[in-house]
């Protein structure tokens, strides 16, 4: 019987640090690597078996979120944005209705539906509408926790083609990107939705970068892309801290690809036709300065994602290659034709769900890459734009209104 309270503080800890995963778009880091092991090295020619697929999530580009027993997505019901929370064997649990779904005009009237992938933390998920709407709701049951809306509330500016972010948490805040002169952005209490701070920043209207986080000895560093800027903000007080001009900025700017931190570098690719394309920031050790190093401006990428291993980054490109750029000089030492697209990793291989609708399964990293394996989808709505997802040995894939669930397991 003594060793009962041990046994209950162990099972305890365990509760507790299974409760403070974050579970949010492209991975654990926001850096578009999954930590999953024992992967299949190739698969069939029709693909990896499907154990299960649903038309129920409506039109949409949002990527799911997936934990060890659910699995979250934005989608949209008659025009409403809903948030969807699924088994892993694929039947509903419940839904959310977000207020309505982003539907956009001109062209941007093309592309309607969801954006932004839900972020949970703790017990909580936080989601983002087309249209600004952000909620925060219990995991569980769904029940509504807080709303409000950037357009209305944070006197902020939509944009040509919604907003796109997916939250980003960081202890007690989450921060968002309403747009406005002032209200530039925005860090909330993720308890009651009521700011803490709000940064002027660039004055800058907002682009489609999910945010992501840098965190130095005695600062953490908020760093996203506005339309013509990538940004440092002091995620303590909103302080901007740097600002880096992006060049040629044409439309709302082809910004919507997460920035990747590592080892003293900030690393950042855009899709604009004269622009910076890829390049790479020196960022000093106390955070309040950036250098440019490099800056390649043939390789662009307008919202595939790219993600760095080891000395390497690999980037789709809209010249319809998959390229791979050496991160000391930014020059491509690698490519392979026909991979425009979007692109994860996990287990020392590559996945990139291309805009013609095949998933190509990559192998090579850090030598020379091959194709190994790939298989088209045939269902599903309108573009190929969701990022994949792998999580429990399972690719998730969202095409449009379907949501489809293949077994890669080893």
């Amino acid at each position: 019987m003594k060793s009962l309270p041990l046994i209950f503080n162990l099972l305890l800890l365990g509760f507790l640090v299974s409760g403070q995963t974050i579970y949010q778009w492209r991975g654990p880091e926001r850096q578009g690597i999954y930590p999953e092991k024992n992967l299949m090295r190739s698969w069939p020619e029709a693909g990896p078996q499907l154990l299960w697929s649903t038309d129920r999530i409506g039109a949409g580009f949002s990527s799911p979120v997936v934990t060890e027993d659910r699995i979250y997505i934005n989608g949209e019901i008659d025009q409403v944005e809903h948030l969807f929370a699924f088994d892993l064997k694929g039947q509903l649990l419940w839904k959310y209705a977000n207020g309505p779904v982003f539907t956009g005009e001109g062209y941007a009237a093309n592309f309607p539906g969801t954006r932004s992938a839900p972020t949970l933390y703790h017990d909580l998920i936080y989601i983002c509408s087309g249209m600004g709407r952000i909620a925060c709701l219990e995991a569980i049951s769904g029940k509504e926790r807080w709303v409000t809306d950037m357009m209305a509330n944070l006197r902020g500016k939509l944009n040509m083609f919604g907003c796109s972010e997916s939250l980003l948490i960081e202890d007690n805040l989450v921060f968002c990107y309403p747009g406005g002169t002032e209200s530039n952005i925005v860090a909330l209490d993720r308890m009651t939705g009521k700011p803490v701070w709000t940064s002027k920043a660039m004055g800058d209207p907002m682009s489609f970068c999910s945010p992501m986080m840098v965190k130095l000895p005695g600062i953490s560093l908020l760093v996203t892309l506005s339309r013509e800027y990538l940004l440092g903000i002091n995620a303590q007080n909103g302080e901007l801290l740097w600002a880096h001009k992006e060049d040629s900025v044409k439309l709302e700017g082809e910004h919507c690809n997460t920035p990747v931190y590592a080892d003293g570098s900030v690393y950042s690719i855009s899709g604009d036709e004269k622009g910076n394309g890829a390049f790479k920031l020196a960022l000093s050790t106390d955070g309040k300065t950036v250098k440019e190093v490099w800056r390649n401006g043939k390789v662009r990428n307008a919202m595939g994602g790219f993600v760095k291993i080891g000395d390497r980054i690999y980037t789709p490109s809209k010249d319809n290659k998959l390229k791979v750029l050496d991160i000391t000089t930014g020059q491509v030492v690698d490519s392979l034709r026909n991979l425009r697209g979007n692109i994860i990793a996990a287990d020392d291989l590559l996945f990139v769900y291309t805009d013609n609708g095949y998933m190509n399964l990559i192998q090579g990293i850090g030598t020379t890459l091959e194709v190994v394996s790939r298989f088209k989808i045939t269902v599903g709505t309108k573009e190929h734009f969701a990022h994949p997802v792998i999580s429990n040995g399972v690719l998730y894939i969202r095409h449009g209104n379907v949501l489809m669930a293949y077994d890669i397991k080893a």
